[in-house]
């Protein structure tokens, strides 16, 4: 078992989620410039020979990493992952890394609403009243029914619930596969999927932009390979609320670098959305502690 060193892994999780801002960004970039499919579909050749890499390296080598108990449901993750990436970029051109990041946060709310229904997990009447009131603030940043409200605005909200639907159907197969498997499947799964929708597009790319999307499989693999050393040394409950710094990386991003505005509403819808979801995490944690509180009992 590896030792646990909460400290490092929270560290750990502060790179990943700087390093997934500027994969947003650089993900903004190219898509400005190239097809998206083709954008994801390069970036995902990388990523699977990273998931290929370490499977054969881990215990029982690809053997171990492609056995499932769930196939159908693994390959569903990972091609929903891919859509779920095809809307998010999109979100990123059309809206700016800012208002995009600031609805995507409200997946959280999502999972915790449908881990009821889903997962047959409690969910009491605190934690109904943080999503409500996460949902409110959602609602402040989309400005429904107001002259101001972008159609296109709906990208960021569709990602959210995409992402969440994910997560439950990983955590779905977390009970019968280990986190490696799920990982080789996810990696696989999506360059299939980014393959057959991406090879339709192939654009040339200039030097630059090829150097650019080098670098954007590099922090493709490095944040992912830092996420999974976090959880192996602290957790989960522990890690969860610092993914919420991505906003505040990406906000950074999105207004020195591409010129986004931090508009009054949505600051604080985020803030609002932000701190429900801080709430649910930590009634969660509770709910968790207390359960295994009556086990040692």
């Amino acid at each position: 078992m590896t030792d646990q060193n909460p400290r490092l892994g929270i560290a750990m999780m502060v790179a990943v989620t700087f390093i997934f801002a500027a994969q947003d960004g650089i993900s903004r970039h190219l898509a400005g410039a190239y097809n998206v499919y083709f954008v994801v579909m390069v970036r995902y050749w990388a990523f699977a020979l990273f998931v290929l890499g370490m499977a054969a390296r881990s215990p029982g080598g690809l053997r171990r990493a492609i056995r499932s108990r769930h196939p159908w449901l693994q390959a569903g993750r990972g091609i929903l992952l891919v859509l779920e990436i095809y809307v998010a970029i999109i979100a990123f051109v059309k809206l700016g890394l800012v208002e995009s990041h600031s609805v995507f946060i409200s997946y959280p709310l999502i999972v915790a609403a449908l881990s009821g229904p889903v997962l047959g997990e409690k969910v009491g009447w605190r934690r109904w009243t943080a999503i409500g009131i996460g949902f409110v603030g959602v609602l402040i940043i989309l400005q429904p029914g107001s002259g101001v409200f972008r159609p296109e605005a709906l990208y960021p909200l569709a990602g959210a619930v995409m992402f969440a639907i994910y997560a439950l159907a990983t955590r779905w197969v977390a009970r019968d596969d280990t986190s490696e498997v799920s990982f080789f499947w996810t990696g696989i799964a999506g360059a299939i999927t980014a393959t057959l929708g991406g090879i339709w597009f192939w654009q040339s790319m200039s030097a630059g932009d090829w150097g650019w999307m080098g670098l954007l499989c590099l922090t493709a693999i490095a944040g992912h390979w830092l996420m999974i050393k976090a959880y192996e040394i602290a957790e989960a409950s522990a890690l969860q609320p610092i993914a919420y710094l991505q906003l505040v990386f990406g906000a950074i991003f999105g207004i020195t670098i591409f010129g986004d505005v931090l508009r009054p509403n949505v600051a604080l819808g985020a803030a609002i959305t932000v701190g429900a979801g801080l709430f649910t995490i930590w009634r969660a944690r509770r709910q968790m502690l207390a359960e295994r509180a009556r086990r040692k009992a």
